[in-house]
């Protein structure tokens, strides 16, 4: 393989918040060996968003000089789910749910990776095995388990903690054995899984994978980091306009970190664009995180609506019952992500109906026309009996 050492540099330090072991992975890609890089996708949820892109573009640096990216689709582990940064139990997932949801999550990373050239493997085909499990079990310790803080505050609170949630890290690093993995990817907050994968590599007498973490984007919010659980995100399928008019509603002080974790845009340049005013930086983010034909139609209909304080033709119409309250209609369609986020919007002042604010969630619909949720999405309700 041909050595790029700008691409080098690039994979080690541009949106990279750790490496274990730095010093060990830039001689690997100096080596101009093709390195097996794994990362792992538990769907259990259909919806990616900017925040699960920052691990996609790290691969696709990867991918774009010759190594080979192995996902492992964690069929068997998303039917437990991930622990990491969760205070209670996920709900486990039926095969069918789990299928359901890799399609169109693999449909949405495509849009950043090349999934053709990635290897797909299902971890179900070795974790399915009473023997495995055995084994695996007689590898972990509850010390060991018990480093998560989220465990920890189950424990105080008097929450469950079951076996199964315990042994996720065992299974996430087997995976690492089973593919021997050169590299793992993975965002900041699954270090301990990423780990495991070492410790159960050493343990079966294979070389120890390095580990590549990623940082978490901060939401929307500037605050927390992007989630879907806290309705601060940009999902990866928004419309253009969605995603234009989230973009241009950033805290200013996001710019710098989403030029770094969501754009290719060198940093130098970044930085020019943020000296200047924040606005037009804003417009260039748009168009490096959407592509230039959707990001200029956005634009359109950005400035057309903010700007000139128009409404915006053909909006979609969504069909409401006469006599529902508008949190329940928010709710049901899923413009809103949740009744308690659909409240907090309409008692907090977000929501409009024919120009006119809605001051109560429990408020009922009671005739067809235009609604304007938060500062940038319009629709049409069409109201029937």
């Amino acid at each position: 393989m041909k050595i790029n050492e700008g691409k080098i540099k690039e994979i080690l330090e541009r949106g990279v918040s750790g490496i274990i072991e730095k010093s060990h992975l830039e001689r690997a890609l100096r080596s101009g060996k093709k390195l097996r890089v794994k990362f792992g996708i538990d769907p259990t949820s259909p919806d990616l968003h900017l925040g699960h892109a920052v691990p996609f573009r790290k691969l696709k640096q990867f991918q774009e000089v010759g190594h080979e990216i192995i996902f492992i689709i964690g069929d068997f582990t998303a039917r437990i789910g991930d622990p990491s940064g969760r205070e209670s139990a996920r709900k486990p997932l039926t095969p069918k749910e789990v299928k359901s949801n890799l399609k169109k999550y693999l449909s949405l990373a495509g849009k950043i990776i090349n999934i053709k050239n990635a290897k797909m493997l299902c971890n179900s085909k070795w974790l399915a095995n009473t023997d495995t499990l055995l084994r695996l079990a007689s590898i972990g310790s509850i010390q060991y388990v018990m480093k998560r803080d989220e465990f920890r505050t189950r424990q105080v609170g008097g929450q469950e903690i079951t076996i199964l949630e315990a042994m996720y890290p065992l299974f996430q690093g087997y995976d690492s054995v089973k593919i021997g993995a050169d590299v793992e990817v993975g965002g900041a907050d699954q270090e301990l899984n990423l780990l495991a994968g070492r410790k159960l590599q050493k343990y079966f007498g294979q070389k120890e994978q390095d580990i590549l973490m990623t940082p978490l984007l901060t939401g929307t919010d500037g605050v927390r980091k992007m989630s879907k659980s806290f309705s601060n995100y940009i999902a990866l399928n928004d419309a253009p306009q969605d995603m234009f008019g989230k973009i241009m509603s950033l805290p200013d002080n996001l710019l710098e970190q989403y030029f770094l974790l969501s754009t290719d845009v060198p940093m130098e340049e970044a930085k020019k664009l943020l000296g200047r005013k924040p606005f037009e930086a804003k417009k260039v983010l748009a168009y490096e995180i959407h592509s230039e034909m959707a990001a200029k139609k956005a634009k359109e209909y950005f400035e057309k609506t903010f700007s000139k304080k128009e409404i915006p033709e053909n909006l979609r119409i969504y069909r409401a019952k006469v006599n529902e309250e508008w949190a329940d209609f928010l709710t049901r369609e899923k413009l809103i992500s949740s009744h308690s986020e659909a409240k907090r919007l309409i008692e907090g002042g977000g929501l409009d109906f024919n120009g006119k604010k809605i001051a109560r969630a429990g408020e009922q619909i009671s005739e067809s026309g235009t609604v304007k949720i938060g500062k940038y999405k319009f629709i049409k309700i069409d109201v029937r009996a």
